[in-house]
């Protein structure tokens, strides 16, 4: 979230801007795709960005992203083993 606010001192308007920003822990692929569209519109023309290093870095996110799945894939089975332990103690239990 930005906000700006505007400060009249001796004639002269000056604007600031204040930015709340998210943790490294939830940037998704909509913000990499907003961070890789800005790179390209403020690279030099005549020293633009090599294509090895923009390669690697959408390789890195990519495999970032299937970290990630993994993770979640991995919490789900976790969480359906505790189930299945505790329906399984409660059933010995009676």
């Amino acid at each position: 979230m930005i906000t700006s606010t505007t400060n009249q001192v001796a004639g002269a308007t000056t604007t600031t801007a204040a930015t709340t920003g998210r943790g490294m822990d939830s940037l998704g692929q909509g913000d990499f795709l907003r961070l890789l569209t800005v790179q390209m519109q403020q690279q030099d023309p005549f020293d633009p960005v090599d294509n090895k290093e923009m390669l690697a870095q959408m390789a890195q996110f990519s495999s970032l992203a299937g970290v990630s799945e993994t993770n979640a894939t991995l919490e789900q089975i976790a969480e359906k083993l505790d189930l299945l332990i505790e329906t399984t103690q409660s059933a010995f239990e009676i």
